[in-house]
């Protein structure tokens, strides 16, 4: 497998890595703790430091394998548990050009920032001891199993449920995840009693700087190269997408299936543009044959959605 590995995609998914870690030590510390009250500012950021620490040990432990190592579609083995067999030049079947121990390092930090996002939810709301329980918790039990159903040949992928860049493992589970512990928490501690006016809002703002460039990585890194792969002369435009998209599996054959792209070339419709400009003419025309013409919404919706069926 070494000869398989390219040094320009190891050499980028390293840079890759380093910005989705900044995304949470300094981002989300200076972002969160901005906005919170001076005497709970140490504790905000040490809250995105806990989680960086916690989740690194676990990921390492039994969260990496439990993921990306085995296929079944609830979970996976813990054949890799605290690393183990890990070789310096071998390679996951969802990355079969960097180390696997970078491929590793880079999903960690995906899984740090999920739970470090749900910190935002329960500022001036829960203990830092109570908090820590919560994190590890939280990640045993949402995100692994969540990270290996979508990502690590589980049955949501099986399915065909794509996630390029943690739309649904990360935000969408940290959002819920969120909303739902604020709701059983209740209410800052102090809220209409005392002043909870942000400590220093120019913190959260370069704190919002910092997770800016930060998506360089998290998303330009999700495709697991630097790259496009190289076929003689010619170069796949897709292969990186193919690669994050089926995790090395077989199920895609076409790049443009794991997109849900359409070939409107190859069935004579024209270019997917001039197909778009036929789902707005339809959807207009719609709306002019409608009774109730007052009703701009639907109009709204029709144009919205002319784009996205492409």
């Amino acid at each position: 497998m070494a000869a398989d590995i390219s040094a320009a995609d190891t050499t980028w998914m390293m840079v890759a890595t380093a910005l989705v870690l900044m995304m949470t030590i300094p981002g989300l510390a200076l972002f969160y703790s901005g906005m919170v009250r001076k005497k709970n500012v140490l504790a905000t950021m040490a809250q995105s430091l806990a989680a960086v620490t916690i989740i690194s040990i676990l990921w390492v432990a039994f969260g990496y394998s439990l993921v990306f190592v085995g296929g079944g579609p609830w979970l996976g083995t813990l054949d890799r548990r605290f690393l183990a067999g890990m070789t310096m030049d071998g390679v996951n079947p969802a990355a079969k050009t960097i180390p696997e121990s970078l491929f590793m390092l880079y999903q960690m930090t995906f899984a740090i920032i999920t739970v470090a996002l749900v910190a935002g939810s329960v500022a001036d709301r829960m203990r830092f001891s109570a908090y820590l329980m919560f994190s590890a918790g939280w990640f045993l039990f949402v995100y692994v199993p969540l990270a290996h159903w979508v990502w690590g040949g589980g049955f949501l992928g099986t399915m065909g449920v794509l996630d390029f860049a943690g739309g649904l493992v990360v935000h969408l589970s940290a959002g819920i995840g969120g909303l739902v512990a604020a709701k059983v928490i209740g209410r800052r501690h102090g809220y209409g009693t005392e002043n909870l006016a942000p400590f220093d809002l120019s913190r959260a703002v370069m704190g919002t700087g910092l997770l800016w460039v930060g998506w360089f990585g998290f998303n330009g890194g999700s495709a697991l190269a630097a790259n496009s792969r190289r076929d003689g002369d010619h170069r796949d435009p897709s292969c990186s997408l193919r690669r994050r998209a089926d995790l090395g599996s077989d199920r895609m054959d076409d790049p443009a299936q794991a997109v849900g792209a359409r070939h409107d070339l190859g069935r004579g419709r024209g270019s997917w543009n001039d197909y778009a400009g036929e789902r707005i003419r339809r959807a207009m025309a719609r709306y002019r044959h409608r009774s109730d013409r007052g009703s701009g919404v639907l109009l709204g919706l029709y144009l919205a959605e002319a784009p996205f069926r492409v």
